[in-house]
């Protein structure tokens, strides 16, 4: 006879940032809240750096195949909670991110 596994509810934290110093600082600070309220947490998990890179003229008329090249490098992490109860999720809402990072939260009953 198999065992039927109880389904989990999960919080999936996804952090994005240009910087990486931030977005670990920032899941170091989830970490820590959500460990102090009795959660389980996994991760933070480096997602794959997204690199975009562009390419400007130096000059809008003569010099045709001179261009610099920039390119932005977006960071991300990925963040799992089980067991959350509600003192854990107002510890998040209560939680001060420094500015710069985007968090994107998804509960996954």
């Amino acid at each position: 006879m198999r065992r039927r596994r109880r389904k989990r509810e999960l919080l999936r934290i996804k952090l994005k940032s240009y910087d990486h110093k931030l977005v670990d600082l920032s899941s170091r600070r989830i970490v820590e809240t959500v460990m102090a309220t009795g959660a389980k947490v996994k991760g933070p998990v480096p997602l794959p750096v997204k690199k975009e890179i562009y390419c400007v003229l130096r000059s809008p008329h003569v010099d045709k195949r001179s261009g610099e090249h920039f390119e932005i490098r977006t960071h991300k992490r990925l963040i799992d909670i089980y067991d959350a109860n509600e003192r854990t999720m107002e510890e998040l809402k209560r939680l001060e991110l420094p500015p710069g990072v985007d968090i994107e939260i998804k509960f996954i009953a």
